[in-house]
């Protein structure tokens, strides 16, 4: 994809969460990665990460509602390291209430950070990826863009739209016969810091609703589809049961998610009126990719290596078919004898 074997790397959102083990997940394989996000503190000790792990990284503090300065991180990540190989847009925020109790600014700030947030790191990407006719954009999205949930609308709205957005790209690339790629890695519920800093109007702690799955399964995937030419990359069940529920029974999802979808976003512990959330500023901390959840979640996805494995796996089914034809072959050749020696009269 790039001049030499060395890729260079813009994630967003890279100091927590996913962006922060992506960020792991691409240093171990010497990858040369522009770190963006708001939080300075977060983004050393991640730049410290990716260093020990082998990568080169830049610290790039700015918010991606802000065009102006997501377009001057892309030129510093430039002229610090070369030509942007793989832009991944990662950085979200979101607000758990019901949707008549939020506020206009809240949805906004929303829609900013996790819709105008992707347009604009897409925009800064494609403006240095078309001339070269290289590169890939990987759109990090959620179970969420097939299948909303009550509680998380703003949230919900902004990756249906990052869905829709990066479909219409797609097709222009297409028409223009670009080699520039767009991905969507969609995830499942994740254990990371998000839980904590999140802004929420529910009287219990919020949680991801399980099966819950650990940063480092989507990190991998991301990784992976970055040198790959795929529409679309499902990780975890959840994520494969959204998409496929909703195609066929969208009614009976919005009954039972009106009956549980309240419930299975919140823990039993009740939440604390002073907690501090990240909506507007970023929250201090030594938040880094996982969150409090590491006992329930999952460090793999059979979906994942499905994907990975998908030629071994042909061949594997390929060859118990073949056995299988095989038997079933040489049991129709016995089969009629056994039977007559079995009616045979005495």
């Amino acid at each position: 994809m790039g001049k030499s074997s060395v890729r260079v790397v813009v994630i967003t959102g890279a100091s927590a969460g996913v962006g922060r083990a992506t960020a792991q997940a691409f240093a171990r394989e010497g990858a040369c990665i522009g770190l963006f996000a708001r939080n300075q503190e977060r983004l050393e000790a991640a730049r410290e990460e990716v260093e020990r792990l082998g990568g080169k990284a830049l610290v790039l503090v700015g918010d991606v509602a802000d065009f102006g300065r997501v377009e001057e991180a892309a030129a510093e990540v430039e002229r610090e390291f070369g030509p942007i190989d793989v832009w991944v847009n990662n950085a979200m925020t979101s607000v758990f209430s019901p949707f008549d109790a939020m506020t206009p600014e809240e949805f906004k700030r929303v829609t900013e950070v996790t819709y105008l947030g992707a347009v604009h790191g897409t925009m800064a990407a494609l403006k240095r990826m078309l001339p070269r006719d290289d590169g890939i954009i990987i759109q990090v999205g959620s179970a969420l863009a097939d299948r909303s949930i009550p509680l998380q609308s703003a949230y919900c709205g902004a990756k249906h739209g990052m869905r829709g957005f990066t479909d219409s790209i797609r097709c222009e690339l297409l028409h223009r016969k670009s080699r520039v790629r767009m991905t969507m890695v969609q995830l499942p519920a994740m254990n990371t810091p998000q839980f904590d800093w999140v802004k929420s109007r529910l009287p219990n702690r919020p949680q991801p609703v399980p099966p819950i799955f650990q940063p480092d399964v989507a990190a991998r995937a991301i990784v992976w589809a970055s040198t790959r030419r795929r529409r679309e990359i499902y990780v975890g069940m959840p994520t494969v049961k959204a998409m496929w529920g909703n195609k066929f029974i969208p009614g009976l999802i919005d009954r039972y998610l009106g009956r549980t979808g309240y419930r299975s976003q919140q823990t039993d512990e009740p939440e604390r009126a002073d907690r501090p959330a990240n909506l507007w500023e970023s929250v201090p901390g030594p938040y880094a990719a996982h969150g409090r959840f590491d006992a329930r979640a999952k460090s793999t996805s059979a979906e994942v290596w499905i994907s990975e494995n998908k030629w071994g796996l042909g061949i594997m089914l390929a060859g118990c078919a073949m056995a299988a034809a095989a038997f079933a072959a040489a049991r129709g050749k016995s089969g009629p004898r056994s039977r007559l020696l079995w009616h045979r009269k005495p």
